[in-house]
């Protein structure tokens, strides 16, 4: 099936993926700072380094998933923060490209993460063709695309891949169900934004989509075609878990808890629609949210 170099191997995403891709065929390298806290992680097959200069001189991969980024969700913004959420992903890919032009030949395809926050927020429809509102998401999005497509430059085929919410094991899921488990779960703010999520099976299936694919290339969104607003995804997520969702906080308490991540991540959203993977013919095994739930929490 041909080699894949993944950084952001061991995390939410990226380690499910890397299972994933073995049990397809590839030949799957992760590029990870810590190798004692992967290994313990990721299956035996996959290959670990450190470092892109540990990796032989000349080696090739067919495809170059890029995943790596500091969490954006894990506490206020500060400065000190903003900074490392954007050395992690722009500073990162701009070294990760100027190491593979040194070092190696460039990968025939890229595929490198981005987010539905590169719209900005919005409630009216957006898909992979929408202008952006602006805010600190699509700057640091558009950065991060930019700094990947330089990829292009040398031959690569380059994808961006704007990712929603995902539903999994672990992410936004994790950290939300102890609040509704207590009955404390409900909407932020006034919840009518829209939330724009995807099951993790279905980001794995369109990475897997992409790969098979050598026509595939620009913004691809990976959110299911069904985005809801944050009251109904509340609602849902109490009915599944048989727990109450009346509990409201409001955008005071969520910008005083919270500070700037509030406006950015809570408060705001967008209305993202998936029409590039739709138009492929990709079928999403999710599309709506009860049943993407059901098999999670049951």
């Amino acid at each position: 099936m041909g080699s894949i170099l993944v950084t952001g191997g061991s995390g939410f995403i990226g380690r499910n993926l890397c299972k994933s891709a073995l049990h397809w065929g590839f030949d799957v390298t992760v590029l990870t700072r810590n190798k004692k806290m992967a290994r313990k992680i990721l299956p035996t097959p996959v290959t670990l380094f450190n470092s892109l200069d540990d990796i032989a001189e000349g080696t090739q991969y067919d495809s170059l998933i890029n995943l790596a980024g500091e969490s954006l969700a894990s506490g206020r913004w500060t400065e000190t923060r903003k900074q490392k959420f954007y050395d992690s992903r722009i500073g990162f890919t701009d070294r990760l490209f100027n190491s593979f032009c040194k070092r190696f030949p460039p990968p025939k395809q890229v595929l490198s993460a981005s987010a539905v926050g590169f719209y900005g927020h919005s409630s009216e429809a957006l898909n992979e063709n929408s202008g952006s509102s602006g805010g600190y998401s699509h700057y640091l999005c558009s950065n991060w695309e930019k700094s990947a497509r330089a990829f292009e430059a040398v031959g690569s085929r380059v994808s961006f891949l704007r990712i929603g919410i995902v539903l999994g094991e672990g992410g936004a899921l994790a950290s939300i169900l102890p609040a509704f488990r207590l009955g404390l779960g409900g909407p932020l703010g006034h919840g009518r934004q829209y939330m724009s999520w995807i099951h993790l099976d279905d980001v794995i299936r369109a990475i897997h989509h992409c790969l098979q694919n050598e026509d595939v290339s620009g913004a691809i969104n990976l959110s299911a075609p069904n985005p809801v607003t944050n009251k109904e995804f509340s609602q849902a997520v109490g009915k599944a878990l048989g727990r109450p969702s009346a509990f409201t906080l409001p955008p005071w308490a969520a910008r005083f808890i919270f500070g700037e991540l509030a406006d950015e991540l809570l408060l705001g959203g967008q209305r993202v629609l998936p029409d590039v993977l739709l138009n492929r013919g990709f079928k999403f095994s999710f599309n709506t949210l009860e049943p993407a739930l059901k098999s999670l929490l049951f």
